[in-house]
C-alpha cells in the first residue's frame, strides 16, 4: 500500500506523529500561547482566501518552480526552525537535513536545536541557512556566526519576535524542562512509545548544545526560559546594523507583520523579509499572517517568505497569490517525522506537491506567477 493511500493529508501525519510520541513531546510540538486564539486565527483567515476557478485549458503540467536569493528550488517550499527537533523525533536535525539536500529546498537549523551546526550543515549540502536568536555577547554572535559559516551554513535568519518569554501554558503544563529530564511522569509517557524511546536511546536526550557550549548554567530550567533566553537579547536596529556589518552573506529578517517595519529593513540592507507570527507562539493578540501579508507586500520589493497556519499545498498557493515568494513549514515537517522517520519528510514534501497541481488545475493556472490573478476579490 502506498503512502499516499495511507497517509494523503498532512492531518493524517499528524494523528500518526501524536500516537507515536510522549504528550509532553506532542504539546511542544502543537501548543502555542494563551488561549491560541492566534493559532486558530492563522487557520481561518487562511481559509477565507479564496482562489477562481477557471476551465477549457487543456493537458495540464504547471512548473511550481521558484528562485529565491539566487537558487532554484523545484518548489516553492523551505524547513522552517524549530527548536529542539531532536526532542520531537531522535536524530531529527539530521533527517530534515537530509531531505533539504535530496529535494533542493531550504533547512533552516535553529539556534536553539539540539544539534550543533558542525553536525548538521554538512548534511544540507548547499541548502543549509541558519536562524539566529541575537545574542547578546557579540563576540558570542561572531564565534556562532563562524562556526554556522565553517559548517556550510549560507544564510541567516534573524528571528525578532522572540523579545520575552511567551507563556506557552500547555508547553509548560506538560512538564518539559531545558535540559529534558524524565521524571516519573514523563517516564511513564516516554514508555508507552517505544520508536521514540528506543531512538533517545541511540542519540541521548537532546540539549541545546549550542548554546551550553557558551554557557555555565547549571540545572534545570522551565522549557519557555532556558539556557537559550539567558543568553540572547532583544534586538534593536542597532543590533541589526552590526549583524548586517559582520555577515556579508544572505541575511534575512523573521517575525514581521508591520509593513513600516519591512520598509525600514528594506532600506537597512536585509535581503529578505519573512512574514511569520511564530505560528501563534508567541503573542496571542496579534493578527494572522496572512492577513498582514499583503501590507508587507506593499512596503517592500524584496522576496517574502512566509510562514504560520500552513497546512497543506492549497495553503502555500493562497500564500503565494498574496504576495509570498516563498512557504516555509515547521511543524508539518516533525509531523512527518514522527509519522514515519526520514521518509515522512519527503512524504509531507510530496503531498504539498500533489496537492498544489491538483489545485492549480482546478484554477488553471501553470506558473505560480499566475496566482495572484485567480484571487476572489470581495465586493
Amino acid at each position: 500500500m502506498s503512502l499516499h493511500s495511507q497517509y494523503p493529508a498532512i492531518s493524517d501525519l499528524k494523528t500518526r506523529a501524536r500516537a507515536r510520541i510522549p504528550h509532553f513531546v506532542w504539546e511542544y510540538l502543537d501548543s502555542a500561547t494563551g488561549v491560541e486564539a492566534t493559532q486558530k486565527r492563522n487557520r481561518q483567515k487562511l481559509d477565507q482566501v479564496l482562489l477562481n476557478p477557471s476551465i477549457l485549458h487543456g493537458e495540464f503540467d504547471p512548473d511550481l518552480s521558484t528562485t529565491l536569493l539566487g537558487q532554484t528550488h523545484p518548489l516553492p517550499i523551505g524547513i522552517a526552525p524549530v527548536g529542539m527537533s531532536g526532542l520531537i523525533w531522535p536524530g531529527a536535525e539530521q533527517m530534515l537535513a537530509r531531505t533539504a539536500a535530496r529535494e533542493n529546498i531550504p533547512y533552516t537549523l535553529s539556534t536553539v536545536a539540539s544539534q550543533l551546526p558542525e553536525d548538521v550543515g554538512p548534511h544540507a549540502g548547499d541548502h543549509a541557512w541558519f536562524q539566529l536568536y541575537p545574542p547578546r555577547d557579540p563576540g558570542i554572535r561572531d564565534d556562532i556566526l563562524s562556526r554556522a559559516r565553517n559548517a556550510g551554513f549560507h544564510t541567516i535568519v534573524l528571528t525578532v519576535d522572540v523579545p520575552v518569554a511567551s507563556r506557552r501554558e500547555r508547553q509548560t503544563r506538560g512538564g518539559l524542562t531545558q535540559p529534558p529530564k524524565l521524571t516519573p511522569r514523563l517516564a511513564m509517557q516516554a514508555a508507552q512509545c517505544p520508536a521514540w524511546l528506543n531512538g533517545v536511546r541511540k542519540t541521548g536526550m537532546p540539549r541545546l548544545r549550542l548554546m551550553e557550549s557558551y554557557s555555565d548554567v547549571k540545572g534545570t530550567l522551565p522549557s519557555n526560559q532556558h539556557v537559550g533566553y539567558l543568553l540572547r537579547t532583544s534586538p534593536d536596529w542597532d543590533y541589526f546594523k552590526s549583524l548586517r556589518d559582520v555577515w556579508d552573506g544572505p541575511l534575512i529578517v523573521k517575525g514581521i507583520g508591520n509593513p513600516d517595519d519591512a520598509a525600514r529593513l528594506t532600506d537597512e540592507g536585509a535581503d529578505a523579509i519573512w512574514v511569520s507570527n511564530h505560528a501563534g507562539r508567541q503573542f496571542d493578540g496579534g493578527p494572522a499572517t496572512i492577513e498582514t501579508l499583503p501590507l508587507v507586500r506593499a512596503a517592500t520589493p524584496l522576496p517574502i517568505i512566509f510562514d504560520s497556519g500552513i497546512e497543506g499545498g492549497l495553503d502555500v498557493l493562497r500564500a503565494l497569490a498574496l504576495g509570498a515568494d516563498f512557504v516555509m513549514l515547521g511543524r508539518a515537517f516533525h509531523y512527518g517525522l514522527a509519522a514515519l522517520g526520514e521518509q515522512g519528510a519527503s512524504h509531507v514534501l510530496d503531498i504539498l506537491r500533489q496537492d498544489m497541481i491538483s489545485n492549480m488545475g482546478q484554477i488553471g493556472t501553470r506558473s505560480l506567477k499566475e496566482l495572484p490573478g485567480r484571487l476572489r476579490v470581495n465586493s
